[in-house]
């Protein structure tokens, strides 16, 4: 029996490797993009080898595993071995990422780590000093968060590689599909994306941004992730238009998929009635309001600029973008209190945002309000509650609010570690709090506590947290679990 279970796992560890090769492929020419920008800067030619060693060794490694031959007919991945897949293709991809900032020769192996990280992960935190990074450096950290805040990686084998499950995609975060065959889902994922980031490139081009900096900020707009190529991110320019690009960037990145499609195909009514989009544009509204009476109004003048601080700040919070265009270090506790609750919140659900996602907030307030309706009505009243997701009525069921309500106990007990982590480090604590919720819910705001001069602990505590806010938790220890127990179950001799 043993021996049996032993030949059955081969046989499916041979197709997760296959997918594990796939992304490795992928995540190799993450590697290999940077170069075309030797063309026009020549003298970082002594950093070319950073990135062509890993990213050819790789792709040579990688592609062995990725031709091995599919079992016919194709057989479909639990979401058990979509986790597994996630969690090798996502170590992976950390991994080689890691190779051209050690070769640049100023980074430690953790600060190497925790930008490559970082950058897969769309968080943005970063230990880089970007007034003194080369062209090839700032470039690799914009398409790690380009290819990670889509999970390129992951729809791309979707797309190329015939899945035929929603395994893999539902496991990386996106189990919603455009379409119901998930290849072709990935596709129009892919056509959207590629899309908005030529849109934005040209745009910001004629806002003012040279084309090196509008391809960086076009990449990590849309991908929410942040990373900039100035010391002072947007507030660098501090130029209306360029703001109002990067905007409509962000808007797009923290988009639910499902309904920027509906807005693609002009089915503006379904478009409008979802659910989400509601409570996020209300979330974006109050919030803009909110910042700037009670803080940016009496901090930033004229009242325009008071304004525009407020709009920006609302939505990189929201969004999980992590761009800024001022310091937060004038601000009163209202101010903080806001970027805090937005952060935690994050974007729409299967977006490229972080945080809890709008749609579980906007599930567990009609949860509360139906629990609220159960107990006020007769006991023989049969009430449905209902949302719109897409163009789709959904009704809610006890399980679902189960669920999410045990997804965001999770994010809360991981806050509280995280954020007691940071504290014992001798930071205070609004600042470590600050620091956490901008890690987990993969956002990039800091307070400074992450630089080059943090601590190693502190380092790994938010890389952690990156890693588990970004594949949500469930897949992380699923993931780790199932390789664990089938680790052990390989080796058995029983």
């Amino acid at each position: 029996m043993v021996q049996r279970y032993q030949r059955f796992l081969r046989q499916r560890y041979r197709l997760i490797l296959h997918y594990v090769g796939l992304i490795g492929l992928i995540s190799s020419l993450v590697l290999l993009l940077p170069l075309f920008a030797l063309l026009a800067f020549p003298a970082e030619w002594p950093l070319a080898w950073g990135f062509l060693l890993p990213g050819g060794l790789s792709a040579f490694v990688s592609y062995g595993l990725g031709r091995r031959p599919l079992p016919v007919p194709l057989e479909r991945l639990s979401l058990q071995e979509g986790a597994v897949i996630a969690v090798l293709g996502w170590l992976l991809a950390i991994t080689l990422s890691t190779l051209p900032y050690l070769a640049w020769q100023q980074l430690t192996f953790t600060q190497a780590c925790f930008e490559s990280t970082s950058g897969w992960t769309t968080t943005g935190l970063s230990v880089v000093d970007v007034s003194q990074a080369p062209h090839l450096i700032l470039l690799l950290r914009s398409l790690t968060q380009v290819f990670g805040g889509a999970g390129f990686a992951i729809i791309a084998v979707g797309a190329i590689a015939r899945v035929s499950g929603a395994g893999m995609t539902a496991a990386e975060g996106r189990g919603e599909q455009l379409v119901p065959n998930v290849r072709q889902s990935a596709k129009l994922v892919l056509a959207m994306y590629s899309s908005y980031i030529a849109v934005g490139l040209v745009a910001l081009r004629l806002a003012g941004m040279s084309w090196f900096d509008a391809i960086n900020h076009a990449l990590t707009a849309l991908s929410t992730g942040g990373f900039s190529t100035r010391v002072d991110s947007i507030g660098s320019w501090n130029q209306p238009a360029i703001e109002l690009v990067i905007s409509g960037l962000m808007i797009g990145g923290s988009l639910n998929y499902l309904t920027a499609y509906l807005l693609v195909q002009r089915r503006f009514r379904a478009f409008w009635r979802n659910s989400e989009l509601r409570l996020q544009l209300g979330l974006g509204s109050v919030g803009c309001l909110i910042l700037f009476w009670g803080v940016t109004r009496s901090l930033y003048v004229p009242w325009e600029k008071a304004l525009r601080v407020a709009w920006f700040e609302t939505l990189t919070a929201l969004s999980t973008t992590g761009f800024a265009t001022v310091d937060y270090t004038p601000w009163n506790g209202l101010g903080w209190w806001l970027i805090i609750g937005l952060m935690i919140i994050g974007g729409g659900a299967g977006s490229t945002a972080g945080g809890i996602k709008v749609f579980r907030l906007m599930l567990l307030l009609r949860g509360l309000g139906w629990e609220i309706n159960r107990r006020r009505l007769p006991a023989s009243t049969v009430t449905a509650p209902y949302l719109w997701q897409g163009d789709r009525q959904q009704f809610l069921t006890w399980a679902t609010i189960s669920q999410t309500s045990l997804f965001v106990l999770t994010y809360w007990l991981i806050l509280m570690v995280g954020t007691g982590i940071l504290a014992a480090y001798g930071y205070p604590l609004q600042d470590s709090l600050f620091e956490f919720v901008s890690s987990l819910s993969t956002v990039g705001l800091s307070t400074g506590i992450t630089s080059a001069a943090a601590p190693v602990g502190v380092l790994w505590t938010e890389m952690a947290g990156m890693v588990l806010g970004r594949l949500e938790f469930f897949t992380v220890i699923i993931g780790s679990l199932q390789l664990l127990h089938d680790g052990l179950a390989l080796w058995s001799r029983e």
